[in-house]
């Protein structure tokens, strides 16, 4: 697959009640939730892939590997950065970053991995 090294996608969220670990189940605490933050850094890196695929491709998600260095208050706004790290055939690697206005937040890379939605689908169980 061709694309181009670097290419990058941005995605902003305002923390709400919603994304905090509390709500989703993955603690107690009213902060951003570590799998609110992994969701933000996939739709980062899917949105960055989404217009160099061809129809009836669609990319899914194979491994994530992210540190959530500091927690972030409901209300605060972070910003989700995916950037192409590499690709090896049909997988594809991002550098993610998540960041507020004080600094890093989180770290990490995302793979996803280019299928052909139907037999994707078909292997579905």
């Amino acid at each position: 697959m061709a694309l181009p090294l670097g290419l990058c996608n941005q995605v902003k969220l305002e923390v709400t009640e919603q994304d905090t670990a509390a709500a989703v189940g993955s603690g107690d605490v009213p902060v951003l939730a570590t799998p609110r933050l992994i969701a933000l850094c996939e739709q980062a890196s899917t949105e960055a892939l989404r217009a160099h695929l061809v129809d009836g491709q669609t990319s899914v998600g194979f491994r994530v590997e992210v540190t959530h260095l500091v927690p972030v208050l409901v209300g605060s706004v972070v910003l989700a950065t995916a950037s192409l790290e590499r690709v090896e055939g049909k997988r594809v690697i991002f550098n993610v970053t998540v960041t507020d206005r004080c600094g890093l937040v989180a770290a990490g890379r995302v793979t996803r991995v280019v299928v052909t939605t139907g037999a994707f689908m078909e292997k579905a169980r």
